[in-house]
């Protein structure tokens, strides 16, 4: 199940919680040794790899220092999520949820669904 959202800034999508926005890597379309792969064959792979584009806040933390915790209105702090902008994300697409944007396609996962990060600090300088 895919959702077409039809808006222009790509900036003004926010990601909620534990969630990551992905811009998934076109997949190679031969094999080394040369041999072009049918269309649809990438989408049976256990693991795809993408780019993180954007990063939800994190996991909520609960405010201990109160008596009553629904009374207190403070601020929610979260534990920060470990990807961050740029890096290249190995995650298992069963977990995530296609988007159709500006006609391409993004997965939003959960931040358990990546199994392994790449960061290229001077990718982006």
């Amino acid at each position: 199940m895919t959702l077409d959202i039809d808006h222009k800034d790509l900036r003004r999508l926010t990601v909620v919680g534990d969630k990551v926005l992905i811009k998934p890597k076109s997949p190679n379309e031969k094999t080394k040794s040369g041999l072009f792969l049918p269309p649809g064959v990438h989408e049976k792979e256990p693991v795809h790899s993408g780019y993180v584009l954007k990063v939800g806040p994190g996991y909520p933390i609960p405010n201990l220092s109160e008596d009553d915790p629904y009374l207190n209105k403070s601020e929610v702090k979260y534990l920060p999520l470990q990807p961050h902008e740029g890096d290249l994300a190995i995650y298992l697409p069963k977990s995530g949820f296609e988007i159709i944007f500006n006609d391409e396609k993004y997965i939003i996962v959960p931040h358990s669904a990546i199994l392994l990060l790449i960061r290229d600090e001077g990718l982006f300088e």
